[in-house]
């Protein structure tokens, strides 16, 4: 099981990413595809572990004196768009390319990381244990996912996502902050110079959404980015003074502030009430001396900030967001990866993991 040739963990994780894909596995609906992921591991000797839909297993030679490291990856997926023209669930093969729903994002890096686990997983001299999780409701930042299954596992030193960045790392992200906004008026006639219009208020503060610029511009991230994305009143009525008017912001953080900080700038803006839906997804960064970051600039590899969030914003730790695919290519009709990337992608993990372990 450790140590095989690479030729031989490249087509084991392109036969189980085949049968994942075949297995559809929609956010909150992977029962099927942990079933499949635990009896992949079950049947190479692996100990398993599952939390709903969440399965993790820890090395042979698991040491708790030991520092860990986190491979992840989810196995959930985006519903198929109606641009397809090939069938998502059919993990066809064609041109060097693997198509299918879940391919490049995230199956991909789920199933090298999973390789490379199985290369270690026997090896008694290690200097970190491996921790392997693979999780769920990733595509919509759930509850249930790997925010759910941290407090299950071991204590973590530092991780790898897996996402598709060309394997290339993602050393930071961006911070998601969705607010709903509320302006408040007072109904009236339109006919007659009557109420007070929330729309009209709404619109003055929307502007100042518009063109608002934070002062602290990030290195990585660039600035914070400010989007609103609906607006609507409760009246449908042609002739009535709208009282209420709901509006939402996408704000996207870079890691020069914190979401309080963020917020107590815009209230002290507008006229409008925000209340933010969640502030789970904080922007990230892992530091640039980093063990982990070191070893891939070792390797060739480039660093950047990636303007999409992902589970490494729910991990207390230090995580390196990396793997073969590309982000381009996610939730797009007719979805694909290179069997050349999943085969370059366990190299790769493997070369850099060899200079911590």
């Amino acid at each position: 099981m450790s140590n095989q040739p690479s030729s031989i963990l490249t087509q084991q994780a392109v036969e189980l990413l085949q049968q994942l894909i075949a297995i559809p596995s929609f956010s909150k609906e992977e029962d099927r595809t942990a079933y499949l992921l635990e009896r992949f591991l079950q049947e190479r000797g692996v100990t398993t572990h599952r939390h709903l839909n969440n399965v993790w297993a820890k090395n042979q030679h698991f040491d708790p004196a030991k520092p860990s490291l986190l491979l992840n990856s989810h196995h959930d997926t985006v519903k198929p768009n109606k641009a397809y023209t090939l069938d998502p669930f059919e993990p066809a093969v064609k041109d060097g390319k693997l198509f299918g729903l879940g391919s490049n994002d995230a199956g991909g890096s789920l199933v090298s990381l999973i390789a490379v686990f199985l290369h270690y997983y026997n090896r008694k001299d290690l200097k970190y244990n491996i921790v392997l999780a693979a999780t769920a409701e990733e595509e919509i930042s759930g509850k249930n996912g790997i925010e759910l299954l941290v407090p299950e596992l071991p204590p973590i030193t530092a991780g790898i996502v897996g996402e598709p960045t060309q394997m290339q790392m993602a050393v930071a992200e961006r911070g998601l902050l969705v607010l709903d906004g509320h302006a408040t008026g007072k109904a009236g006639h339109a006919a007659r110079e009557e109420g007070e219009n929330a729309l009209y208020k709404a619109l003055t503060d929307i502007s100042w959404f518009r063109d608002y610029r934070f002062d602290k511009v990030s290195s990585l991230l660039g600035p914070v980015k400010m989007t609103v994305t609906v607006i609507e009143t409760e009246n449908k009525a042609h002739n009535v003074v709208p009282p209420i008017c709901h509006f939402v912001v996408d704000v996207r953080v870079n890691e020069c502030y914190t979401f309080e900080e963020i917020l107590q700038i815009i209230r002290s803006h507008i006229q409008s009430d925000v209340q933010p839906r969640s502030l789970r997804m904080r922007s990230t960064a892992i530091a640039l001396d980093h063990p982990l970051v070191q070893a891939g600039m070792q390797l060739g590899r480039t660093y950047y900030g990636s303007p999409t969030t992902s589970d490494k914003a729910l991990m207390p730790f230090a995580t390196l967001k990396m793997g073969p695919g590309d982000s381009a290519r996610s939730h797009t009709a007719d979805e694909y990866i290179y069997l050349a990337e999943i085969e370059e992608g366990i190299d790769l993990y493997i070369k850099l993991l060899d200079q911590l372990l």
